[in-house]
């Protein structure tokens, strides 16, 4: 006698295949993450040693603190401005440093390089990199 096969209860199967769509979702969804993690970690290392070599190459960009042009320079760094030699020429009451006076800085940003020339406004990471050498990629 033929055994019997047992009931399956009214969507077992759907809720199988609905479970198995939503771990590859799941899984996908993770990958996906995965790499656009790396990306940016990968892009953010490429500024950072951009920025050293920056330093390292003698450039120093004078700012102010207030100055939105300033700001948009900064922003093209993003965290890894934090490696770029950078000197602030204001102070809370809205003068100018010492030191900056002295260099006879008067618009903001400004960029000097080792060979003493200066480029008064924002520079794009391209520019930055041909004159100092350092790779901007």
């Amino acid at each position: 006698m033929p055994k019997k096969k047992s009931p399956t209860p009214a969507g077992g199967s759907l809720l199988a295949a609905a479970a198995h769509k939503f771990a590859l979702l799941v899984l996908l969804a993770g990958a996906f993450a995965g790499v656009w993690y790396l990306g940016k970690w990968r892009a953010r290392k490429r500024v950072d040693h951009f920025a050293q070599c920056l330093s390292d190459r003698g450039a120093v960009m004078y700012g102010l603190y207030w100055c939105p042009h300033c700001e948009d320079q900064k922003e093209l760094f993003g965290p890894s401005f934090r490696k770029v030699h950078y000197m602030e020429c204001g102070t809370p009451d809205h003068h100018e440093q010492p030191q900056c006076a002295e260099e006879g800085l008067k618009d903001f940003p400004t960029w000097k390089f080792a060979d003493g020339e200066r480029h008064v406004g924002g520079m794009a990471l391209q520019e930055l990199a041909a004159k100092t050498g350092c790779s901007a990629q």
